[in-house]
């Protein structure tokens, strides 16, 4: 069982190199400050000029003071308004050499390592620290200089309100500044669980149909369950130490408010006037609280994610978590079927409820043991005739029997593999992707007789053996072919469909893959062919036609299918390159097995 592995909290070196970031731009940061102070300004003079109208002013019944006093704070709220303007231009400044620096370090890497990753960064992670980091510094420099001009302020009222504003403002900072670096580390946590998920659901997506065809739905489930499980251990550890960020708030920003109150009359007794306390309240509600709760918001959340981000840019790419693969389940290796392999009764599917049926009212039965070729020209329905078999699909009338079992949602999957004409190849050993769809541990000497029987020896030994981790992005699409014929033909299933599953691999490959599944103990095969080699070697062959098609051996539709003699001629002419001489598999063998048989009725025009 696998679990998640959470990630570390910043490096000393990340803070290191923002740190001489920010010296290198010692004039940045210092015009930056300038602009802050005079943005922030307003802040000071709102609470002073407030108190002033109110004690000089309006409670002296001099209305012409307290006027002027408000008006000084207007005059102030306009020069701030001036400074915010001149503090956006800083921060661009500030910002912009860094997302250039990140996107240098990025394209080099991947120059250098080809790493696959580099659009997601450039695209995604890069413009993520370039806003977080705008947002970081907007927050920063915005509780510094509100702070400063709040606490100057009451200063200036009357230094007692210090005593009661300062001390817990102290501590919820201090409270605060505790909770980063385990909250980083927490963030990171998190993040990495969420990029598991993400990198589960886009392999099971890319695999879905074989999974689905292989029978492996519970266990890729119980994957999935154990990345989401991850994620919410994550996440509710993150939930409880964002509990004591909000108490941080509260101390910090909430509780010198209540004092305030409360102890107002003592602080009315000492001389504070009323209007000291209005100003006092005003510097605390409408100045220092915001800028607080942006401080730790933006600390907190954005600050850890930026930590994250731009630690992953420039140092390496994404947490990953360990663990391994889903398989189905075993159990039929053995199985023997007395009667049809599989059957099809009176089978009509259509894409859609009012779409024309691509198959309409068919009947096929393919014995234990046997060797069906289906051919086609393209869009006729091959494959959608495979995915009914593998259950993919529903029939929409009729029914499809696999071991004289309906094949339905929920029913018993393993009883049929189909490889489709993409391989689903993951990264991991050899021996990995060859045992995917076993539920116990494979012998080497199995491993080792299937490899040989489907022609994979050779890439087997160019890449290192069955312990070698294989790369899907360096095989070709024929050797990933290869390795998914033989996982399937490990597969316990006894009926294996090959829906142009030899697409990519020379005649000669296809035709050793094909005879090693015909002559699997106990297996049947379907092939849905793309030369007429394939039909050559099948017991029996099964031409798509509409309301002409057919069943029979070659000789057989060559006398009865125009189709048939059409496609024959087509690929004897070297379509594809892909046609050989003939050749005649097991004509007349003494236990051959019955051959499959076919009816249908109604046309089946649609393509798919």
């Amino acid at each position: 069982m696998s679990e998640a592995r959470g990630g570390r909290a910043a490096s000393p070196g990340t803070y290191g190199q923002g740190l001489r970031f920010l010296r290198r731009r010692a004039r940045v940061v210092a015009r930056l400050a300038a602009w802050s102070a005079l943005e922030t300004g307003q802040t000071f003079v709102m609470g002073f000029a407030l108190a002033r109208a109110l004690d000089e002013g309006f409670l002296a019944g001099r209305s012409g003071v307290g006027l002027g006093w408000l008006g000084l704070a207007a005059l102030a709220v306009t020069v701030g308004a001036y400074g915010t303007g001149r503090v956006y231009r800083a921060v661009a400044a500030l910002v912009e050499p860094l997302r250039d620096a990140l996107v240098r370090r990025v394209v080099t890497r991947a120059l250098d390592d080809a790493d696959s990753a580099a659009v997601s960064r450039l695209t995604h992670q890069v413009e993520i620290a370039r806003d977080t980091f705008a947002g970081l510094v907007m927050v920063a420099r915005s509780f510094v200089f509100t702070a400063a001009g709040a606490l100057i302020g009451l200063s200036s009222l009357a230094p007692v309100l210090l005593l009661i504003v300062v001390p817990p403002l102290v501590l919820g900072l201090a409270l605060f500044a505790a909770t980063l670096r385990p909250m980083a580390r927490r963030q990171e946590t998190f993040l990495a669980a969420d990029e598991a998920i993400a990198e589960e659901f886009g392999t099971v997506a890319d695999g879905l149909r074989d999974i689905t065809a292989a029978g492996a739905e519970s266990l890729v489930a119980a994957e999935a369950d154990i990345r989401i499980e991850a994620e919410f251990r994550a996440a509710r550890t993150l939930a409880r130490w964002g509990v004591l960020r909000v108490l941080a708030v509260a101390l910090a920003g909430r509780f010198p408010i209540v004092l305030l109150i409360v102890t107002a009359p003592w602080l009315l007794d000492r001389g504070v006037t009323p209007g000291a306390l209005v100003g006092a309240l005003s510097y605390l509600t409408t100045s220092l609280l915001p800028a607080l709760q942006n401080l730790m918001h933006g600390l907190g959340t954005s600050g850890s994610r930026l930590v994250v981000v731009v630690r992953r840019l420039t140092a390496g790419g994404p947490v990953r978590l360990s663990g391994g693969r889903g398989r189905a389940d075993g159990g039929e290796a053995s199985r023997r079927w007395e009667g049809p392999a599989v059957e099809l009764r009176a089978v009509t599917f259509a894409y859609g409820e009012h779409a024309r049926p691509v198959v309409r009212d068919l009947d096929l039965t393919v014995p234990a043991g046997g060797h069906l070729a289906v051919v086609g020209p393209s869009g006729i329905g091959k494959s959608t005739l495979a995915g009914l078999i593998a259950g993919l699909l529903e029939p929409r009338a009729g029914e499809v029997r696999v071991g004289g079992e309906p094949v339905r949602a929920g029913g018993d999957p393993g009883r049929r593999v189909l490889i489709p004409q993409e391989a689903y190849v993951f990264t991991g050993t050899l021996r990995a992707n060859l045992s995917y769809l076993r539920a116990d541990p494979v012998p080497d000497t199995e491993l080792a007789a299937a490899v040989d029987a489907v022609g994979l020896g050779e890439l087997a030994d160019r890449i290192g053996g069955l312990a070698a981790v294989v790369d899907p992005a360096g095989l070709s699409a024929g050797q990933r072919q290869l390795i998914a014929l033989a996982r399937a033909y490990l597969s316990p299933a006894p009926v294996a469909v090959l829906d142009e599953a030899t697409c990519h691999l020379d005649p000669a490959a296809e035709a050793r893959a094909e005879r090693a599944f015909a002559r699997r103990p106990g297996g049947t095969l379907i092939v849905i062919a793309h030369r007429v080699s394939s039909a050559h070697r099948a017991d029996r062959i099964l031409i798509m036609d509409g309301p002409q098609t057919l069943c029979g051996t070659h000789e057989e539709l060559l006398s009865r299918s125009d189709l048939y003699r059409a496609l024959t001629g087509n690929w004897s002419t070297g379509g594809n390159g892909a046609a050989s001489a003939p050749e005649r598999p097991r004509p007349g063998a003494a236990h051959a097995p019955p051959p499959p048989a076919v009816t249908t009725s109604a046309p089946a025009p649609p393509r798919r």
